[in-house]
């Protein structure tokens, strides 16, 4: 068992690339979540400033 996890001198190098790997697996994961959730709250955002907007003008638009 041992000499498996020491991959015959090359430890390091595999490991650190499976550690790499999974960093970016991760963050291509995360990436579009934070994206998304970013996207949504500008929209709602900008909804809310065009309703202030047309409330202020009393143009109502539906």
């Amino acid at each position: 068992m041992k000499e498996f996890f020491a991959m015959g001198g090359y430890a390091f190098y595999v490991w650190m690339s499976y550690g790499i790997a999974l960093i970016v697996l991760i963050a291509n994961l995360v990436s579009p979540l934070m994206q998304r959730r970013k996207l949504l709250a500008d929209i709602a955002r900008r909804q809310r400033r065009e309703r202030r907007a047309a409330s202020h003008t009393g143009n109502r638009r539906q």
